[in-house]
């Protein structure tokens, strides 16, 4: 038996050619691990099914949601979520970039695996050319956590989750796309927008007093 591949996801040729059966492994229920504008991540389709198979591979602990990445603010609207004033404000200015917004809304349409403990369903749109194509040819959002198991620092190449999660492309269940080796950076800087006034609930890479530019009132800092 030959040994699990990566499937190569970096010139624009590269990404048009994975784009097929990516797609179709997605469909059949399959994970995929995929560069971003920060670390590798593991992501699936957004409903119940792709949730549940997200879970069983990365082993969440319960209560930890995870993000959805989205190509374009259209599907925003087709999730049902709200961009409240501030949460607008700061995608006019941000996005796309490593910016997570924690939105209302979405009920009956997004498994309430994905919201967190506020009610919010976290949101950012990415700005990898190659996952933003991927995307917007599913046509719908893709989940989104980091490549690793618990207490190991999330992957920077394709190379490491080949390493470390070979059983899982052995048996189908995982597909990996090497965007190559990413730089070192820092995680998205996630803001809840659920509440009355925005809020930093976890520092990343833009700064708090860069996001208080859009909306002054923002609590807490980063």
């Amino acid at each position: 038996m030959s040994e699990p591949r990566a499937v190569p996801f970096w010139s624009p040729e590269e990404v048009e050619a994975s784009l097929a059966g990516t797609i179709a492994h997605l469909a059949a229920g399959g994970i995929i691990a995929y560069p971003t504008e920060t670390v590798y991540g593991f992501g699936g389709t957004a409903d119940q099914a792709g949730v549940d198979a997200l879970v069983r591979l990365k082993g969440r602990a319960p209560g930890k949601p995870f993000l959805l990445l989205i190509s374009g603010s259209d599907m925003i609207k087709h999730l049902g979520l709200r961009l409240t004033q501030p949460a607008s404000a700061l995608a006019a200015r941000h996005w796309p970039g490593p910016l997570t917004l924690v939105l209302p809304g979405g009920e009956h349409r997004v498994p309430d695996r994905l919201r967190g403990p506020e009610g919010g369903v976290a949101v950012r749109w990415t700005p990898h050319r190659g996952l933003t194509r991927l995307i917007a040819a599913i046509g719908e959002p893709i989940t989104s956590t980091s490549a690793n198991r618990p207490g190991v620092p999330p992957a920077a190449s394709a190379v490491e989750i080949v390493k470390e999660w070979s059983d899982a492309m052995a048996r189908g269940a995982l597909r990996v796309l090497d965007g190559g080796h990413l730089q070192s950076s820092l995680a998205s800087t996630v803001v809840d927008c659920t509440g009355r006034h925005p809020r930093v609930i976890r520092p990343g890479a833009i700064a708090a007093a860069t996001l208080r530019e859009s909306v002054p009132d923002l609590i807490g800092d980063a």
